[in-house]
């Protein structure tokens, strides 16, 4: 083929090559693209489905605002009257109530199965026994301790009034003088409070409660009335001698190991500490317990003034006297309009099921990466020119490209069909968060892919990692968020998990959103992010510094794992570079003279030849190896496998070298460290003059390399493969259309549409011709061909032959092979490889008269006349060797220097004459048969020694 390129790829064309494939090859998955982005089209139209059925439950008259149909004139026709003195615990939220109801403070009474009692871990005399559960009748507990337990004890009597005081004409200010507590749980407003619309008893403290201690109370609920029973509880005030006995007491009283099994419930615990006649200091114990459903900050503390009054009434009557009072009369919230009740269920569900939607990529892009590596089609570009720079340029930016296009039409959908969760937060928040955490999950990817070496291994452990992210963030992580009690510091840990990090940022966006399309404001907004309780600034800190963080770890990682090189590889840039020119290594080879001695004096020729070369200070020749050894080291017990024992060969331009050997002779080994996929145990290489220790990256660009196995993309047609490995050799324009097509037609792939097919639709046989093409596209120096018409059938092998007959022209080529025909046909010179080392190199000629020095006679006839055809041969040539016999048939070396073709023609003639001749024959040596003389005679020697 005809010189077109112009010198080495320049870095943007190589990754114009590669934008190009990736381009096309994502044309090619076009069904693949459409159902990845219907996921998110689905889950969203599923939300707004759900959400759609929720309003219209919601929209139910029984659903409104305190409506009930009521028979106001007696003739059993009834009319919807609204109002909060209808409506019940769930309704409240939507009434318009200008002027909120008032409510006594209450405590937070345990019910009667959970009152302290004496237990076989908690044995203090003074709580009651045990028995008190069977008949309802334990008293409540209030703990006390402090420096001045005199003080204590005397506060604790103050803190709950020995008698009750009850005025129906100011109810609420009686009230306000009497203990009220309540074992139901609050609720997250206290518009209607729960304690006096539930079928749990209200409570009134008493030191000792009387017979008839039972009374019933109205409370005004707009115009209407509530009815409500109130039963006396004994209270007792208890003291310990220090908050420890306290704090134990609580702790070991309250689970015993079982949330449902609540044992000591206690009102409260005070410690007084150094209260005193001038100093008023107390710390509180409370409930905490009482959260809402989904386990956020405890709803108790609306019942936790109460406890801080009795302490702060009982100090002021300790020091002014009983008639001193500072009542706490009432509680109310806030007034509110008339609401419209709405669930936005994208906000409820969408920390969990977007967490799956974005996750989802990681496992497409790690699939993608994950592919070419098992194909091994990163090394084969890598072979052909493709540096790391453009490689990674352009593959992060083609995978962030596809991850912004997918999270934007996702963020677009989701507002055009109206889910709040996108469009009340702000849309600019929203893109930093998105484009932070793609940007974290492409590297995260790219350092993932150098675990893997199989597809489907790591597409299954990625969707593992997404619904298990998913899950745990949903069911464990938010948990964590919820509970005001959980240390944050440990939050951010978590959080140092990427996964972690987009639910929480997620949970953001959703909580804000909530809370916005309740009130009608907006959901986040920048100055948002400077609220304490809000971790959209902390999960874009983290993001930030991951994303930097894991790109530079993956880098290095797949320089170390994926091109081979060393872990301090970094360091070798502040070395003095190498010469381009050959030169002798300036290690003193060890242990060689040894193995030099027993060459044959051809392989030993090659060896001085070479040595001879490295002292110039230029050559023409191509390639050379120098010395080269690979030695794969001992497993499970078995020795070292000597791959290739010290080769030495040196190729001129414009030879084609064959390698012959049997298998497992060490020539694929040769190759992989020629063409940089392995490293020498010692020795080295060159090629062009540039060492393959440290200069592979140079190599590569004037490189071709037709494998063993075909790495090629299934979905990318026969021309689309040789216009990327064109451009990734500098061909561009005409000149790569040309040499495409002449390419394509070299190997017999431009006829019949062939040419633009997918590969993966290819034969096996079409397969190896595209292989070679590749290997040959862009006018490379050198190349390597291993085995390379396998598979093909004859008219195709004797085709592809032409192509590197005249592809020879001023490159060097090495050739393996199995097929002595191919050898004889296309090599300048051959090589018999054995057990790792040369046994013998020249060209096929020279091997044949070497090591062939004899004809084969064959003679066929009845299985009586062996003995005569014996006979005959030892007259024509006495050092003639049998070496096949069966059933008459029988073959024999014959010596050329002890025999004429016409004598053995004329003694075949005579032996007619006496016996009948079935079949006979006489052949030179075949190269096959030098072949398998020489593999024999060295694995033979191998053996013996």
């Amino acid at each position: 083929m005809a010189d077109t390129s112009h010198g080495p790829a320049s870095f943007w064309t190589q990754a114009n090559a590669l934008l190009r494939k990736n381009l096309t090859f994502q044309k090619r998955n076009f069904r693949s693209n459409i159902r990845l982005v219907t996921f998110p089209f689905v889950l969203c139209l599923l939300l707004l489905i759900i959400q759609i059925l929720v309003n219209k439950e919601l929209d139910k008259p029984s659903n409104k605002c305190g409506c009930t149909c009521i028979d106001t004139n007696g003739d059993g026709k009834c009319e919807e009257v609204c109002g909060i003195q209808y409506s019940t615990l769930d309704q409240v939220a939507t009434c318009p109530i200008p002027s909120p109801p008032q409510w006594p403070p209450l405590l937070q009474i345990p019910a009667p199965e959970y009152r302290a009692v004496q237990t076989d871990f908690i044995s203090y005399a003074d709580l009651p026994n045990e028995s008190c559960k069977r008949t309802g009748s334990c008293p409540v507990t209030i703990l006390l301790t402090g420096k001045n337990q005199t003080l204590g004890q005397s506060l604790g009597a103050n803190m709950i009034p020995s008698s009750l005081t009850l005025n129906s004409s100011d109810l609420l200010y009686s009230l306000a003088n009497d203990v009220l507590g309540s074992a139901s749980k609050p609720q997250l407003t206290n518009f209607l409070d729960p304690a006096f619309f539930s079928n749990l008893p209200v409570y009134y403290l008493q030191p000792q409660c009387a017979s008839n201690s039972t009374f019933s109370v109205s409370f005004p609920i707009g115009s209407a009335l509530s009815e409500q029973e109130i039963n006396c509880v004994q209270g007792l005030h208890l003291w310990r001698n220090s908050p420890s006995e306290i704090n134990d007491e609580l702790y070991k009283g309250y689970w015993k190991g079982n949330p449902e099994r609540k044992i000591n419930e206690i009102i409260a615990g005070y410690d007084f500490l150094n209260t005193d006649a001038t100093n008023f200091n107390v710390s509180i114990w409370y409930n905490s317990t009482y959260k809402n459903d989904s386990g956020g900050s405890p709803l108790a503390l609306t019942r936790v003034p109460r406890s801080v009054n009795l302490a702060s009434n009982a100090y002021l009557q300790f020091l002014l006297g009983a008639g001193t009072k500072m009542l706490f009369e009432f509680v109310k919230e806030m007034p509110k309009p008339e609401t419209e009740l709405r669930l936005d269920f994208s906000s409820l569900l969408g920390p969990l099921f977007f967490t799956w939607v974005i996750l989802q990529l990681f496992p497409v892009v790690l699939s993608s990466l994950v592919y070419e590596k098992q194909q091994r089609l990163r090394i084969m570009m890598k072979m052909h020119g493709l540096g790391d720079g453009p490689y990674w340029m352009i593959s992060y930016a083609y995978f962030l490209l596809l991850s912004a296009i997918y999270m934007l039409v996702f963020v677009i959908f989701g507002s055009l069909i109206g889910l709040k969760f996108f469009s009340l937060n702000d849309y600019s928040i929203q893109f930093i968060f998105y484009f932070f955490y793609i940007n974290l999950q492409v590297s995260l990817a790219f350092l993932a892919a150098a675990l893997f070496s199989n597809v489907k291994t790591a597409t299954v452990l990625g969707y593992i990692t997404v619904f298990g992210t998913g899950l745990l963030g949903g069911f464990l992580f938010q948990f964590f968020l919820q509970d005001s009690s959980f240390p944050r510091g440990w939050i951010t840990v978590l959080e140092l998990y990427p996964g972690f990090s987009l639910y929480r940022g997620l949970y953001e966006f959703a909580q804000y959103a909530f809370a916005g399309d309740y009130m009608g404001t907006d959901g986040m907004r920048w100055k948002d992010l400077s609220d304490s309780s809000n971790g959209m600034k902390e999960v874009l800190i983290i993001m930030s510094i991951e994303w930097l963080v894991i790109l530079f770890v993956a880098f290095y990682v797949d320089q170390v794992v994926s091109s081979g090189k060393s872990p301090i590889f970094f360091l070798h840039n502040f070395r003095k570079k190498p010469s381009s020119s050959f030169r002798r290594p300036s290690l003193q080879r060890q242990g060689s003279r040894v193995f030099v001695d027993m060459e044959k004096p051809d392989v030993l020729q090659e060896r001085e030849k070479v040595e001879q070369l490295l002292l110039e200070s230029s050559s023409s020749y191509a390639i050379m190896a120098d010395n080269l050894k690979k030695v794969y080291p001992g497993r499970d017990g078995n020795p070292e496998k000597f791959a290739v024992r010290g080769l030495s060969l040196a190729l001129p331009r414009g030879e084609c070298f064959g390698m012959l050997g049997p298998n497992g002779a060490g020539k694929t080994s040769f190759i992989s460290m020629m063409i940089g996929l392995t490293k020498p145990s010692s020795g080295t290489g060159y090629v062009q003059g540039l060492d393959i220790r440290s200069q592979m990256n140079s190599i590569y660009t004037s490189m071709g390399v037709c494998p063993q196995h075909n790495l090629l993309w299934e979905t990318l047609t026969g021309r689309e493969h040789l216009l990327f490995y064109g451009r990734l050799k500098n061909l561009k324009g005409a000149a790569l259309t040309q040499a495409v097509e002449e390419s394509l037609k070299g190997v017999n792939l431009f006829y019949g549409g062939v040419a633009d097919k997918q590969a993966g639709k290819y034969s096996g046989g079409m397969k190896r011709r595209l292989s070679v093409a590749i290997s040959l596209i862009g006018d490379p120096k050198v190349v390597y061909m291993d085995e390379p018409s396998t598979g093909l059938d004859p008219a195709s092998r004797n085709s592809l032959w032409n192509v590197v007959k005249r592809a020879k022209q001023d490159r060097a080529i090495i050739l393996t092979t199995h097929s002595m025909e191919e050898a004889e046909h296309l090599c300048d010179r051959l090589g018999i490889f054995v057990d790792g080392s040369l046994q013998c190199i020249g060209n096929p000629k020279e091997l044949k008269a070497r090591y062939g020095g004899s004809y084969v006679f064959t003679m066929t006839t009845s299985a009586n006349h062996e003995e005569e055809v014996v006979k005959l041969v030892r007259d024509l040539s006495p050092n003639a060797n049998r070496i096949y016999q069966i059933s008459g048939t029988q073959k024999f070396e014959l010596p050329k220097y002890e025999v004429k073709i016409a004598d053995v023609f004329q003694a075949v003639e005579n032996a007619k004459s006496r016996f009948t001749v079935n079949a006979w024959g006489l052949a030179d040596t075949t190269l096959e048969d030098v072949f398998i003389k020489v593999a024999r005679g060295a694995q033979a020697f191998n053996v013996l020694s």
